[in-house]
Parts: structure tokens; C-alpha cells; sequence
């Protein structure tokens, strides 16, 4: 006995229109495509949400690593080493820091043998200034020093910029870079004078706040030691 429906258009299909073959035939192409197009749109939502996550993953490794954990000291050139051990051994040598302080402004006119320049800018090594006073040479470095100077036996009539962080001062050093510098001189080509802290610079250009021109050799000489 058949059973197919009366109305199954599959009994009569001399008698569909053209339009209705090509719905019948086109409708399951059109879902295949539909599906496939579902997939594929699964697929690029699942690669975005990897890589998106990749580069939060990235980005909050690299900020947990560098961030410093967002102290703001971390990055402060004027922030004190705290007194634990592993701050205490982070400071930098006082002697490394001045010979790079040394190297980086004053080797030009006192050369790299500590020799300074005939006539004009007098040697380091050996001189009676740079293992002197520690007020005279710490004034000297944050103010400068201008007319004739004598070292030993020889007359040197050049001029010294200022250093420090003073009125017209040129390289707005630190007292710490300042102290680290002369203590580098100090005791370089076979100089013997103790160092210097950045302390007694503090104090020194504290008590010359006012002074707003270079020393005199004059001047310096009527500084006690």
C-alpha cells in the first residue's frame, strides 16, 4: 500500500513551477553554506580569544617583572638606600661613580694622567689643593675657581665651572656626585687624602648658599683647613 502523502510534491513534479525546483533545490545548498559559515566564525572567535589572551598573559608578565611595583621610589635618583642589607649593597662605589663623574667633564682640561694642561688648568696628581682641605677642594668643585692658582712651583691662570647645585651653576651635580669625584682625585695617581661624603658637601653648600661666582686661590687659602 503506498503511503506517501497526497500533497508530497515529489508525486507530481511535471507540475511544480521553476521557481519552486529551484527552491527545493537551492534551500539545502544555502543551509550547508549557512552551517559553514557558523563554523568558520567559531573558529576566528576561538583564535581572537587566544591571542588576546596571549598578550594579557604577555602584558601582565612584563608588569609584574619591570613595574617595580609601581613604587615610586624605585626610579628615584634622590631616594636614600634603605638600611637593609640588599639596599646597602645596591649603592654605588664612590670611587667608580667619580671616576665616570671624572671622565665624563674633567678630563678634558686635567687629562687622564691627572697632569691638567701647562699655563692653564693645573695637575691633579701630587697636588697640594687636591689632597688638602676638604672644605677648599669641595668649594672649588661647587662654585668653580677663576685667576691664578698656584700648584708646587708653577702658575695657572685658567678657569673652573662650577658643579654643584648653585646659583649659575653649569652641571647642577649631586652632592653625592660631587663627594664621589673628589674622592676619586684623592686617591688616583698615587694621591693619599681620605675621601669625601656627600654629607660634607651638604654642609658646605649649605653654608654658601648665598655664593654666586667662583672662588679666588686667595680666598680658598684663608679657609681653615
Amino acid at each position: 500500500m503506498n503511503t506517501t502523502p497526497a500533497n508530497d510534491p515529489r508525486r507530481e513534479p511535471a507540475a511544480l513551477s521553476d521557481d519552486a525546483l529551484l527552491t527545493a533545490h537551492t534551500q539545502p545548498v544555502a543551509e550547508k553554506a549557512t552551517a559553514e559559515e557558523g563554523v568558520r566564525f567559531h573558529i576566528l572567535t576561538l583564535v581572537l580569544v587566544f591571542v588576546f589572551s596571549g598578550l594579557v598573559l604577555a602584558s601582565a608578565t612584563y608588569l609584574n617583572r619591570y613595574s617595580g611595583r609601581f613604587s615610586a621610589s624605585i626610579y628615584n635618583e634622590n631616594g636614600k638606600p634603605g638600611g637593609s642589607a640588599a639596599a646597602a649593597s645596591t649603592a654605588p662605589d664612590p670611587v667608580a661613580l667619580g671616576k665616570r663623574q671624572f671622565q665624563a667633564a674633567c678630563i678634558t682640561c686635567h687629562q687622564a694622567n691627572g697632569m691638567g694642561v701647562p699655563g692653564a688648568f693645573p695637575p691633579l696628581a701630587g697636588s697640594e689643593w687636591a689632597n688638602g682641605s676638604q672644605e677648599r677642594t669641595i668649594r672649588i668643585v661647587l662654585h668653580g675657581l677663576g685667576g691664578e692658582v698656584k700648584v708646587g712651583s708653577t702658575t695657572f691662570n685658567g678657569v673652573m665651572p662650577s658643579f654643584g647645585k648653585v646659583p649659575n651653576g653649569g652641571f647642577n651635580w649631586r652632592d653625592d656626585q660631587i663627594a664621589a669625584v673628589l674622592t676619586y682625585i684623592r686617591q688616583e695617581w698615587g694621591n693619599k687624602a681620605g675621601p669625601i661624603t656627600p654629607e660634607q658637601v651638604t654642609a658646605i653648600r649649605t653654608q654658601e648658599a648665598a655664593r654666586a661666582k667662583p672662588w679666588t686661590a686667595a680666598e680658598l687659602l684663608a679657609i681653615g683647613h
